[in-house]
């Protein structure tokens, strides 16, 4: 029998723990209630009962049997577009976790960038060690990995602060009435399902910017810019408003659209950041050099159904 330890995921704060770890390891409710009464699951720094709420920050620790414990795969193709004595920059590809979690067997950037001999500060929670901020596994684009002490400091007070610039693109569907605006709405949990967000008083503030980059009539194109870092923060937003993310079943998307253009996730690309260095103190800026392949397919599908001619009596 070995033992992890891993972050309390951000989808399950606030539920019942028994709840939370049915969801975390796969079991059934009743599997997981045994596994906590067995003390085979627990909390580090504090006893909590089944019907006990896990709480933002906490780690939780987890006997597993020996044959449970795989090496955990590595992301090859997971290109590093900035690299310096402080931080790294990689351009995590879609199916890509920020960092290992209970329920998670793919590939990790942290784990790919130390198995390439990336040495990575050992600030932060662990398991999540020279991470400011993540990017969910089903989106695309750059994130950015501390690799010394100085660095974590710095980068996560600039990340709190918004003081990073993050744009992203994003492929709303339908066509966005006006060529630029701002959406500011609350967004918290919903509650007809777990995983999902959804804008509600009761969340925390949310702040996104758009810009028009290209209409194609079923879909618009935009350059996002946030203010806040909120989970599922674009996809929310453009959902509240009308225009779920190309690709994005979850938050209202057409799937049949999705699947004529070859899309299996939401069309969602972090396309830059712009930063103080750490160090330096100098603007930096870093830039995704090309869209993943399966978002740019889906481009050029609508480029080519935008060129079609009109059927006759239309």
């Amino acid at each position: 029998m070995t033992s992890r330890v891993v972050p309390a995921p951000d989808a399950l704060i606030g539920r019942r723990f028994d709840v939370a770890v049915a969801k975390m390891l796969g079991l059934s409710r009743s599997k997981a209630a045994e596994l906590i009464d067995a003390g085979q699951v627990r909390v580090l720094g504090r006893d909590i009962a089944r019907s006990g709420s896990l709480q933002d920050g906490e780690m939780v620790e987890i006997d597993l049997p020996e044959e449970r414990e795989t090496p955990e795969p590595i992301a090859e193709d997971m290109p590093v577009v900035y690299e310096d004595e402080d931080i790294v920059v990689v351009d995590k590809p879609v199916g890509v976790a920020a960092h290992a979690s209970v329920g998670w067997s793919g590939p990790t950037v942290l784990g790919s960038l130390r198995d390439r001999g990336v040495a990575i500060t050992k600030l932060g929670a662990a398991g999540r060690e020279g991470i400011v901020s993540r990017l969910d596994v089903g989106t695309s684009g750059l994130m950015l990995v501390c690799k010394s002490d100085l660095a974590y400091t710095e980068m996560r007070r600039q990340f709190a602060e918004h003081e990073v610039v993050k744009t992203y693109h994003a492929l709303p569907q339908g066509n966005l009435v006006q060529d630029r605006a701002t959406i500011d709405a609350p967004i918290g949990r919903a509650k007809v399902a777990d995983f999902r967000f959804t804008v509600t008083p009761a969340g925390k503030p949310a702040i996104t910017h758009w810009d028009v980059m290209e209409r194609f009539g079923e879909a618009t194109l935009a350059k996002v810019n946030l203010e806040t870092g909120r989970t599922h923060q674009i996809r929310v937003h453009f959902s509240s408003i009308g225009h779920p993310l190309v690709g994005d079943p979850m938050y209202g998307a057409n799937p049949r659209l999705a699947e004529e253009l070859g899309l299996q996730r939401q069309w969602l690309h972090a396309m830059q950041l712009e930063f103080r260095h750490p160090r330096t103190r100098l603007w930096t800026t870093v830039t995704s050099p090309q869209y993943p392949a399966d978002l740019a397919h889906a481009l050029d599908m609508l480029r080519a159904r935008g060129q079609r001619p009109a059927a006759c009596g239309q």
